[in-house]
């Protein structure tokens, strides 16, 4: 069973270049027909926040026709740059939204593995958190169902990168999060968002990553002063495997490129 996550859409409205360079619905576009095109398709969709680049009802409204394509369930959460409210009205089939009055918060149940979305989002701040009332909200879920695994996915990563200026726009109260965590081993990953690069790393007895974006990525300078800026890399997302109760993730790059072409010609390995 394949969970296929995109995270970091930034969608605009009809005409606007984010950073008057990147065309965020056209690789969205391209995103979607790379997701149709897997010779395995995946049985949801989640995406990890940032869906939009103002939180505007416009912009909601193009996300919703870029994503209408996917003929698999699409699961939305907020990030620092999303409004609840406007991404409530624009998707109002999307019922898993309204498990939480306030946040954006829901347990997905209908999957081999079970999947439960946080709201990190601090109103009016590039950086997130999770208040205790989330927190709380987030460890009576997991006391439910303590023999499913479980993949936590939220919009900021629970963990510094050497990215500093990403990192002081991170997630506050990492101990707090990892408090919770460590008391339900059943977690087998936490995906996340924000970065707009790949990484991974150990949190809380589990595994923590952040997904690839669609468009434009973070550039990689692990450097506490590290400039603020973007760089045009190959796009990507993540496709998240569970098999034989292990979860394997795999980097998908987006893209036309050349090949495949065979490792071995009528059963010999081709030399020169």
């Amino acid at each position: 069973m394949l969970i296929c996550q995109i995270s970091d859409l930034h969608i605009r409205r009809e005409g606007s270049l984010a950073y008057g360079i990147v065309d965020t619905a056209v690789m969205l576009a391209r995103c979607v027909r790379q997701i149709l095109d897997l010779p395995q398709r995946p049985a949801a969709v989640i995406a990890t926040g940032d869906l939009v680049d103002f939180g505007r009802p416009e912009e909601y409204r193009r996300l919703r026709t870029l994503l209408e394509p996917l003929p698999m369930p699409v699961y939305l959460l907020p990030g620092n740059h999303d409004d609840r409210q406007e991404l409530r009205r624009a998707f109002p089939g999307h019922h898993y939204m309204d498990q939480c009055a306030d946040h954006i918060q829901f347990v997905i149940d209908t999957l081999p593995v079970q999947i439960i979305a946080l709201d990190t989002v601090v109103p009016g701040e590039s950086g997130g958190t999770l208040c205790s009332d989330r927190l709380d909200w987030l460890d009576r879920s997991l006391s439910k169902t303590p023999q499913r695994p479980t993949i936590i996915a939220m919009h900021h990563p629970p963990f510094l990168t050497g990215i500093g200026h990403m990192d002081r726009i991170g997630f506050a109260d990492r101990e707090a999060l990892a408090r919770v965590i460590a008391r339900h081993p059943q977690v087998e990953r936490i995906v996340c968002g924000h970065l707009h690069r790949s990484i991974t790393t150990r949190f809380a007895g589990t595994v923590a990553s952040t997904c690839p974006s669609p468009a434009h990525q973070v550039a990689l300078d692990i450097d506490s002063e590290a400039d603020d800026c973007f760089v045009m890399e190959p796009p990507g997302f993540h496709l998240h495997w569970w098999s034989s109760g292990r979860l394997v993730s795999h980097v998908a790059v987006i893209g036309d490129y050349p090949g495949p072409y065979p490792f071995r010609k009528k059963g010999e390995l081709i030399d020169g």
